[in-house]
């Protein structure tokens, strides 16, 4: 199979075209600058083909069409019909309490997705647009949505319950949701296949500019960092993670700020990037401590440490642990960051192998063999996964 996937931002779209069986990657870009003026980048990996137009494109249905007109190019592209392409998936930012999986979309479901921009007031209209845009030029084609808080939606109540009157529960749907969903869901099948078995207790981290980190019981998540909204759980590249909600009544009476321009701060000025004085890149970080930046050094120390509390409280959370896996950018690429997490895991038995842990980027084992807790780095696949989700779904 051949399945399109799509990630649409406000004024971007990324693609791949990929297969759902194998992972291989047929061809992938980005569509930029919609609306505005247009550039499309275009990339085929196996061929090491690389090109850069610059389109008009003034609505998303014009970046799909030079999409689909880059795949069919006769010296750049990989297709020769659009009938090779199976199915398209998409990713959607926000199901709120909607969307406990993926699903086929139709109008029920485009309807669903409107009743949850609320939520997701940033994202779901971009993902909205993506959709329809791929309606228009494909129609009839199968199309599926992918939800980032899909996975999540396993939490129990105990979990997923803010502690504020109930009708703003019952009437705005404000609870705990999560996201980075596809991500933890790829991560957690996955370790299932090393662990060789279904059943047993993980804690995942999901390490990068943004970070979050769930509990998953038997490949269910049972909890998550993230909230409402993705500014929740640890410190991120920009984001403050958890505070204390009087910060910003104070910094709003104080300084003049509206709310959204609190949050505006919190989620955009904030995280390591204010710690540090330096930058929200953790190589940047780490350069910085290296050289006596004692900010910097802080920035580190600060996101260990939080992760770290959070890996020993989904530990009680699942009455044990089996596996602690990392991924994504500073998950899979930050040796430095993993050992100073793992360092305070040290009282559950977790032992790190120092020379395993170089790795960078590639699925491998960090632990000892005699570590209590199998700890390993996990690269994650989100189009990957959307794609099986899509192919499953067009399957049935």
């Amino acid at each position: 199979m051949k399945i399109l996937v799509i990630n649409a931002g406000s004024s971007s779209l990324k693609y791949q075209l990929m297969n759902p069986d194998t992972g291989d990657v047929f061809a992938k870009g980005l569509c930029e600058r919609i609306s505005i003026d247009g550039r499309l980048t275009h990339k085929v990996p196996d061929k090491d083909i690389k090109v850069v137009r610059e389109i008009p494109m003034p609505t998303h249905s014009e970046a799909i069409q030079a999409v689909l007109e880059i795949l069919l190019d006769p010296v750049n592209g990989v297709l020769s019909s659009i009938d090779e392409i199976d199915a398209v998936g998409h990713r959607v930012l926000h199901g709120g309490m909607e969307f406990v999986d993926s699903c086929i979309i139709d109008e029920d479901c485009k309807a669903a997705i409107r009743r949850c921009i609320p939520l997701g007031p940033l994202h779901n209209p971009a993902n909205l647009m993506g959709i329809e845009a791929c309606e228009a030029v494909m129609p009839g084609k199968p199309q599926v949505a992918v939800f980032d808080t899909a996975f999540h939606m396993t939490m129990p109540p105990k979990a997923y319950r803010y502690a504020i009157p109930t009708k703003y529960y019952e009437e705005d749907s404000l609870r705990r949701y999560g996201f980075h969903g596809t991500s933890h869901k790829f991560v957690a099948r996955r370790a299932a296949e090393l662990m060789g078995k279904k059943e047993f207790k993980m804690v995942n981290c999901h390490l990068g500019n943004g970070s979050s980190m769930a509990a998953i019981l038997d490949g269910k998540c049972q909890d998550t960092t993230m909230g409402l909204s993705p500014l929740a759980g640890v410190p991120m590249g920009t984001r403050s993670g958890d505070i204390d909600p009087c910060v910003v009544q104070f910094v709003c009476n104080k300084y003049g700020m509206t709310v959204d321009q609190a949050l505006n701060m919190l989620n955009k000025e904030s995280g390591v990037k204010a710690i540090s004085g330096v930058s929200s890149d953790f190589r940047d970080l780490e350069d910085g401590a290296a050289q006596g930046n004692e900010n910097c050094k802080l920035a580190l120390e600060k996101f260990a440490y939080e992760c770290a509390k959070y890996v020993g409280a989904y530990t009680a959370a699942l009455n044990g642990l089996d596996m602690l896996t990392f991924t994504a950018g500073v998950g899979e690429n930050g040796p430095l960051t993993r050992a100073a997490i793992c360092n305070y895991l040290s009282f559950m038995g977790v032992k790190l192998d120092p020379e395993a842990n170089k790795v960078r980027g590639k699925e491998c084992l960090i632990s000892t063999p005699d570590s209590a807790v199998q700890v390993w780095v996990i690269p994650t696949n989100e189009e990957l996964m959307i794609a099986q989700d899509t192919a499953a779904l067009c399957e049935k």
